[in-house]
């Protein structure tokens, strides 16, 4: 009974403010920013093939310029990487060799110049010292920013995995 009592307020929180909502665009509308082109979240979505390129040449300068000049690494396991130069440090000394990369946009959504995206990734790559190549999928949050050019750039990029922790 105390727990049909504390979930029914909390349902009706929720229908309140799922009623209330507003869409992207009506906001943007309100407030006077526009809300994405179809050429904006095109040029988004690129930004997932052209980081597939890039990681397979094992480019590290292509995939950092994907990134703003601030811009934010979140992976799992580890602190932020902020930045251009603590980037290609990262990158330059991991060892790594990418044999499979592919990053999937499936939701960009976002008004003026600030966007953000949801994405699948799935990458194998093998690391000096390490016998067997790593394989890794998983999930991607990231924000982007359209430049003073019009370019986007990844202003935030948080990862994680899908797969089970080792035992």
């Amino acid at each position: 009974m105390k727990k049909l009592l504390m979930i029914i307020p909390l349902v009706i929180l929720l229908c309140f403010t799922f009623g209330c909502q507003k869409q992207a665009e009506e906001v943007a509308e309100e407030v006077g920013v526009k809300a994405l082109s179809n050429e904006d979240v095109a040029a988004i979505k690129a930004l997932g093939p052209a980081l597939d390129e890039a990681a397979l040449a094992g480019d590290w300068d292509a995939v950092v310029a994907l990134f703003t000049e601030d811009g934010m690494w979140m992976g799992p396991n580890s602190p932020i990487t902020q930045g251009h130069s603590a980037m290609m440090d990262l990158l330059e000394s991991s060892g790594m060799t990418v044999t499979e990369h592919k990053v999937e946009l499936v939701e960009v959504d976002g008004c003026g110049d600030i966007a953000y995206g949801r994405a699948t990734w799935v990458e194998t790559f093998s690391i000096e010292g390490v016998a067997e190549p790593i394989k890794e999928e998983g999930k991607i949050l990231a924000i982007f920013r359209k430049q003073p050019d019009g370019s986007w750039r990844i202003a935030f990029w948080m990862w994680n995995s899908d797969l089970p922790l080792p035992e």
